[in-house]
């Protein structure tokens, strides 16, 4: 089974396909560790940045920023998807891996002041990025996506960001936490469950598509369905269907683990390059 929503999904796995066999041949991206400031947590936070080959002909590049799982850190998209950076030379773009600690899930954390890592990544790594690279300063030279923990990072920030995020995507995303009251530290973020109901209620992903109008962010959403997020993920595709709110989902066989990221990545990548594509059209 590989299921699609999209009516231009042919034409996204055939330009694919094209960009593959006709990408300059010898490109070496950059990659770089680097150490960013965050005022709001009072200390410098590594994260890798992936800068593809000819960046120092001085034109603005889109960023996409690529956020890690639960007990993974910056370092984990580098080592463990090794196609990164032929991708960043690819698709031209700027690729930033931020450290989300051992399990922020990418919030302002009411329980934690030494968790903010919704300003961190937002405003604060934003505009770092920002000031020290050639980028496209906007919305539409901006997207961010991630796995699990930084799948559902991913869609909460952009959906609360829309100024600073034009696209979005997930893969295996723990896209509605509520169902797992117990797991990955979120009660250390956010407070138990029980106690502190409108927390949680408030900061799942699959409760804030109110934020949303029509095409007002570009949307991927990648499961697999083997996966223990599948059925939230299936929830989540069908409640933007009813709201008639457009996005590409995928759902393919695959479990939570980094044979299905690696693939689910390429798809990635390219709807991103798209999305900016279009921008420069504009």
């Amino acid at each position: 089974m590989f299921s699609v929503v999209s009516p231009a999904f042919s034409r996204f796995i055939l330009s694919f396909c094209l960009l593959l066999v006709l990408g300059p041949a010898g490109w070496a991206a950059k990659v770089d560790t680097v150490s960013t400031v965050s005022p709001s947590m009072k200390k410098t936070i590594k994260a890798v940045v992936i800068t593809p080959d000819g960046d120092t002909d001085g034109a603005e590049r889109p960023v996409l920023y690529l956020l890690h799982g639960y007990s993974g850190n910056y370092s984990d998209w580098v080592r463990k998807a090794p196609a990164l950076a032929k991708a960043a030379d690819t698709y031209q773009m700027i690729i930033v891996c931020p450290d989300g600690n051992f399990g922020s899930w990418y919030f302002d954390s009411p329980v934690d002041p030494a968790f903010r890592y919704e300003t961190y990544v937002a405003n604060e790594l934003v505009g770092w990025i920002d000031s020290h690279y050639k980028t496209i300063k906007n919305r539409t030279g901006r997207a961010i996506t991630g796995l699990s923990m930084g799948g559902h990072g991913a869609l909460y920030l952009a959906l609360r960001h829309q100024t600073v995020f034009g696209a979005a995507g997930s893969m295996s995303g723990g896209v509605d936490i509520r169902p797992f009251p117990l797991n990955w530290d979120m009660a250390k973020r956010l407070g138990s469950y029980a106690e502190f109901p409108e927390r949680w209620e408030q900061n799942t992903v699959i409760n804030m598509l109110h934020l949303l109008t029509p095409g007002a962010l570009s949307l991927l959403i990648d499961c697999g369905t083997e996966d223990f997020f599948y059925r939230v993920n299936e929830n989540l595709h069908h409640k933007l269907l009813e709201r008639n709110i457009a996005h590409d989902y995928i759902s393919r066989p695959g479990a939570h683990n980094w044979d299905y990221w690696n693939k689910a990545v390429t798809y990635q990548l390219l709807f991103m390059r798209q999305y900016f594509d279009r921008q420069d059209k504009k």
